[in-house]
């Protein structure tokens, strides 16, 4: 982000130069237009054989040397804007990396199966979207067993999101209606939420939907009274402002883009964790993991560069450093040791002890002072007193 405010501004600083110059520009032409409109009126009030008189040429020597000057400023002018633009790409060379395949291992697609694993999950990815043309191209183009691409629920449910961007609550409202129980049973608002947006839109027409208005919120608003009793007090309140519209009422807030944003996103959190399925494609979940990452592997490569450190990234098949996700894009449990406190991994894997706590291996080796298969050793468990075995320990899996 410190990169891109840099850029940021000194892009401003072109836009406000070049808002300046073309507000001189204009009045530097307007100037000249005047001079020679001012020259024009002096040669024709005289006769057309007539000499040109001293005044006349007093005139036109005047024009011409104020043009030059104005042109003359004008060009300088648009000469220093270009030194500001120049400097914008050297901001962008100075704040980001234009080589990226230092970062990455070029022998990764040279695996067909790898090339197929991306194309299969750029697919679902689209299928995801709502794309279904692209997505439909690429498994033609690529080859793809079309029955290897599984359809997911997650493409409805995009569709049913954008519908609610787009101002149509009757798919998101038929998909509740469907899922009612289990919305209920998870105390999800979603329901209520939509129900609240529909009523809002009928009193968008005014005195004439204040029937309408009342017969919806009787129809659907009675289950929700319970828990949503000051909500709908506050949606009832709305129907004293109809003669003078909602939008100048204390409830205009009920009416802003906002609560269309926040209903669709609460849509796709619940209808995810409802139907067991995650918000995010595992497409963007890999793109904002390496946009994340990206930053602190180049400081990591400048640093093994000008160190002339070699043989550490490219040592075993994983990142050098630690991707914190989001919880909802975790896929797998992680254990990190309470004693040494590491993360976990196939070489220093987490064991479990007589009593029950677990440590990793690196933990139980330094804490048994020799190898674990020594049966003659026994060690004490750093959070009770019970003594054991180093042998009796077990590997476990998260």
């Amino acid at each position: 982000m410190e990169s891109c405010a840099a850029v940021e501004k000194e892009v401003e600083k072109v836009i406000n130069k070049f808002s300046a110059i073309n507000d001189h520009s204009q009045r530097i032409i307007s100037d000249v237009i005047s001079l020679i409109e001012k020259l024009r009126s002096s040669i024709t009030e005289g006769n057309p054989d007539s000499k040109v008189t001293a005044g006349q040429v007093d005139v036109l020597n005047e024009a011409l040397t104020k043009t030059k000057d104005k042109l003359h400023r004008l060009t300088t002018e648009h000469r220093d804007l270009h030194g500001t633009v120049s400097k914008v790409g050297k901001a962008i060379d100075r704040n980001f990396v234009a080589d990226f395949t230092a970062t990455s291992r070029t022998d990764v697609f040279q695996s067909e199966r790898n090339v197929m694993l991306l194309n299969k999950i750029m697919a679902q990815h689209f299928y995801r979207q709502g794309m279904d043309d692209v997505a439909d191209a690429l498994i033609k183009e690529s080859g793809l067993p079309a029955e290897d691409i599984v359809p997911e629920p997650y493409a409805e449910l995009h569709r049913i999101w954008e519908a609610i961007h787009s101002g149509n609550l009757a798919p998101a409202l038929d998909w509740a209606t469907r899922y009612s129980a289990e919305l209920d049973a998870r105390n999800s608002t979603l329901e209520f939420k939509l129900h609240r947006l529909a009523f809002m839109q009928i009193l968008k027409g005014g005195v004439q939907a204040q029937t309408e208005a009342i017969a919806y919120a009787r129809t659907n608003f009675a289950k929700f009274v319970r828990r949503f009793e000051k909500e709908i007090q506050i949606l009832m309140g709305t129907l004293i402002y109809l003669q003078i519209g909602i939008q100048n009422s204390p409830y205009q807030y009920l009416t802003a883009r906002e609560m269309w944003i926040e209903t669709a996103d609460v849509f796709l959190k619940d209808a995810c964790q409802l139907l067991g399925i995650n918000k995010d494609s595992p497409l963007s979940v890999i793109v904002n993991a390496g946009c994340t990452a990206l930053p602190a592997l180049l400081n990591l490569k400048h640093v093994m560069i000008s160190r002339q450190v070699t043989g550490i990234w490219n040592g075993r098949d994983e990142l050098p450093i630690e991707i914190d996700l989001e919880p909802e894009n975790r896929f797998h449990s992680i254990f990190a040791c309470p004693i040494l406190r590491q993360q976990s991994s196939e070489d220093n894997p987490p064991m479990k002890l007589l009593c029950g706590h677990v440590i990793s291996r690196d933990a139980l080796n330094k804490l048994s002072n020799g190898p674990i298969m020594n049966n003659t050793f026994r060690l004490k468990c750093p959070y009770c007193p019970m003594e054991q075995c180093p042998s009796d320990a077990k590997l476990i899996y998260f």
